[in-house]
């Protein structure tokens, strides 16, 4: 089986997913991980072009400690558009690794980027096999069942400050250091984030989310939350890959449809 996780910047898998990666790594599943933007305006002192060879090397450094696949990025800071040619550029990242398990993040983030990325891998997972869907470069279709799967967003809220409630826990307390070394490897994106929004130690972030997801779980001391998408046009509806290959280690949430 295969999972492709796709987001936006350098340091957002870490942040977010990477302890459901390391959870599906650890059951046999082969593990790739797409930043769509290249980090080329994440430095006040760095030109473009030595921002993107900077987090390119630190993106490969964090994967190869989960021993993932880390595709290179394909648009600019702040050009990931939801938009026909960027569709067709996503369509083909898709196509190319086939993945059974799509994760990224929240459809309602505080950035844009975050979101637009997040459009875009749910329709290029649900594009997978129409075979007339502008694709750049043309890659041929799969068809086989794909699970979408939506991180939380950063800082747990929607772009209104509103709690965003999970639909299920991921149990990442005895992948937590890992987890914590892939992070510790985006050293440029850590010093970015610190001169313009003031997170002055990610690990200390990331930890925060991770302990409020956990005590959130009422079962697990550390968790990540996972929104599943709706499976209409992706596959049949009990095909729930992580819930299956991970068992006690992800707990769906009672309380998540209680306000329907």
């Amino acid at each position: 089986m295969i999972a492709l996780a796709i987001v936006a910047h350098p340091d957002d898998i870490e942040f977010m997913l990477a302890g459901t990666l390391l959870q599906l790594k650890s059951r046999g599943v082969e593990i790739h991980m797409m930043n769509l933007a290249d980090g080329s305006l994440g430095s006040s002192t760095l030109s473009p072009e030595e921002c993107v060879r900077g987090r390119w090397e630190e993106s490969q450094a964090s994967a190869s400690v989960m021993g993932a696949m880390m595709h290179p990025p394909l648009f600019p800071d702040l050009e990931v558009y939801y938009n026909q040619e960027s569709l067709a550029k996503v369509i083909a990242a898709v196509r190319r690794v086939k993945p059974d398990i799509v994760l990224t993040q929240a459809l309602a983030d505080y950035m844009e980027d975050h979101q637009n990325s997040a459009r875009l891998a749910v329709t290029a997972a649900i594009s997978r096999s129409m075979k007339n869907a502008k694709c750049d470069p043309f890659v041929e279709p799969y068809d086989k069942p794909v699970a979408v799967y939506h991180a939380m967003p950063h800082g747990l809220q929607d772009p209104f400050g509103r709690t965003v409630t999970p639909e299920r826990f991921i149990d990442i307390s005895d992948v937590i250091a890992t987890k914590t070394a892939m992070l510790n490897c985006h050293k440029s994106q850590a010093q970015w984030l610190e001169d313009t929004q003031g997170m002055s130690v990610l690990e200390t972030e990331m930890t925060e989310m991770a302990t409020a997801m956990g005590q959130r779980s009422g079962a697990f001391s550390l968790a990540e939350g996972l929104i599943r998408h709706n499976p209409l046009g992706f596959g049949p509806s009990d095909f729930d890959p992580i819930a299956e290959l991970l068992g006690s280690s992800c707990l769906k949430n009672s309380n998540f449809h209680k306000n329907d």
